[in-house]
């Protein structure tokens, strides 16, 4: 599947590419996230690595700066779903 143009697609091409190269990083985390949506949309996701993706996120994010993690938490999530959402437009 072509990403080019869908939203967020350079954050869940990185997140593939730290998955693939067995590196924990907040967009590994959000592809780990997505992974079943994304494979029925045909995207080659490797196995997930860590158990709860989310919450593993959450304190990855809040690790950083504790006072945002909520938000930006939030704002992470609601880009995974809007590049999911453009992605399953165009694979069908």
């Amino acid at each position: 599947m072509d990403l080019t143009g869908l939203p967020n697609a350079p954050m869940i091409e990185a997140g593939l590419r730290d998955l693939r190269a067995g590196r924990e990083s907040v967009e590994a985390l959000l592809v780990m996230i997505g992974a079943p949506r994304l494979r029925r949309m045909g995207l080659d996701v490797p196995p997930k690595t860590v158990d709860h993706p989310e919450h593993r996120l959450y304190e990855l994010v809040a690790s950083s700066d504790p006072d945002a993690a909520h938000s930006r938490y939030n704002a992470l999530i609601r880009a995974l779903t809007s590049f999911e959402r453009a992605a399953e437009c165009v694979s069908h």
